[in-house]
């Protein structure tokens, strides 16, 4: 049969698109991109705009391949499969576990036998086996999936479940096989990655896994997914900062830099904790690239509440800011609450923040100008190969033979360009 795959969100729908399309693959299936017979796409339900893309998705997808079964899975199909069904569009829906089905009951339907339902069950982990994209030396790893935190403006609790880890013995033999097919980094990944080993007996942590992988592995760069603050205690910096292949890059999220309107997002810790875990990270990895995430325009945000998280995004010296208007998302306590800002004001703010972002981040890239710098080649880019080094912004080299070799190469950084800098290979 020949499959076709299409991912909405976040990185942890992208790993399991990949590893889905392994699964496919190792069942003797093609991947295309058209003429499918078999369509899935993995959805996301973050924001309310989230929603309306996975909608305008089926009904392209069902135009492009108008004779295929196509499956929905992930976030959105958990949490209103009836909307899905509304739709006319989706022949099969799958939530966010139990997932390998899926491929199974595209097979039966593509053959004519009725679709049985998929089991939702977000209580075990389900895992999945890390993909290589074709031609890459960068590979995701998920090592958790579910949150507790219940932040008010946040759907994904709903939709993903609690806490629940891969196991470390799993850990080490994905990151094993990985190595094995020629990857150089790993980015771990999941949707509270500062939660993992919670759920795990005898108590394991994140740092725990690393200190772990770290040294099992030397010629593997790692590369953590985002981080609650809290985790970075000084046990996390003591810990972690005798490994060179551990990147220099941490996104902690921020989503507000005020202290009440953290306290309405249902945040768990204040302004102040999160500074100290910056500078901890500062203190123990010299230059670090510290990013993060900004939600700007949340109900009853004041004028000088804003101003006061543009003054803290500054006080941090961020390398890099993803900043979001604040969207509402229906079954959340933050829809209900009052002093909704308008659209005109949201967008006003977030240009705001972005302006202030991004001087921020060439201010933080400009010291790297000059500098010589070892970068993992991974794809083309406007002429380009997009890079990365142990930092966190890209890197953009001219094609060169030596990019095709599936290994780091020294770069010289001689400016800014774009959302990182450009380079030459030495």
């Amino acid at each position: 049969m020949r499959f076709a795959f299409f991912t909405l969100g976040c990185k942890v729908n992208l790993f399991e698109t990949q590893a889905l399309e392994q699964l496919a693959q190792a069942r003797g299936h093609e991947i295309v991109e058209r003429d499918a017979d078999a369509v899935i796409i993995n959805t996301c339900t973050v924001t309310s705009v989230s929603d309306h893309k996975n909608i305008r998705a089926f009904h392209r997808l069902r135009k492009d391949h108008p004779r295929a079964v196509i499956a929905a899975c992930g976030c959105f199909a958990q949490t209103d499969p009836a909307r899905i069904r509304a739709t006319g569009e989706i022949d099969l829906i799958c939530g966010t576990s139990n997932r390998a089905e899926v491929i199974g009951l595209c097979e039966a339907a593509v053959q004519g036998n009725p679709a049985a339902p998929c089991a939702h069950d977000t209580d075990s982990y389900e895992f999945l086996p890390a993909g290589v994209p074709h031609g890459r030396t960068r590979a995701l790893l998920k090592i958790e999936d579910g949150c507790n935190n219940f932040c008010t403006y946040c759907i994904i609790p709903y939709a993903r479940g609690r806490v629940r880890s891969l196991p470390p013995v799993q850990a080490e033999q994905e990151t094993a096989r990985l190595e094995a097919q020629g990857v150089h980094e790993i980015v771990l990944t999941g949707i509270e990655i500062a939660s993992y080993g919670r759920d795990l007996q005898p108590a394991y942590t994140l740092v725990d896994l690393l200190c772990d992988l770290l040294p099992a592995h030397p010629a593997m760069r790692f590369r953590l997914g985002s981080l609650d603050p809290r985790v970075v205690d000084a046990a996390f910096c003591t810990r972690l900062a005798r490994f060179d292949n551990l990147a220099r890059h941490f996104h902690l999220s921020l989503q507000s830099g005020c202290d009440s309107v953290l306290q309405r997002m249902g945040r768990k810790y204040t302004s102040e904790e999160y500074i100290q875990a910056v500078q901890r990270i500062r203190a123990a990895f010299p230059e670090a690239s510290v990013t993060t995430d900004l939600i700007v325009g949340f109900p009853g945000e004041t004028e000088e509440e804003f101003a006061q998280t543009l003054a803290f995004l500054e006080r941090c010296a961020f390398a890099a800011v993803h900043v979001f208007p604040y969207s509402v998302r229906e079954g959340t306590r933050a829809a209900a609450m009052p002093g909704q800002l308008s659209q005109q004001e949201k967008a006003s703010r977030a240009e705001r923040a972005k302006a202030v972002a991004q001087q921020l981040s060439e201010d933080y890239r400009r010291d790297f100008v000059g500098r010589e710098l070892s970068v993992l080649p991974e794809h083309r880019t406007d002429g380009l190969w997009a890079s990365h080094g142990m930092y966190g912004f890209p890197i953009y080299i001219e094609e060169d033979e030596r990019v095709h070799k599936n290994g780091p190469v020294m770069v010289r950084l001689e400016a800014l360009h774009r959302d990182g800098l450009r380079g030459k290979i030495l």
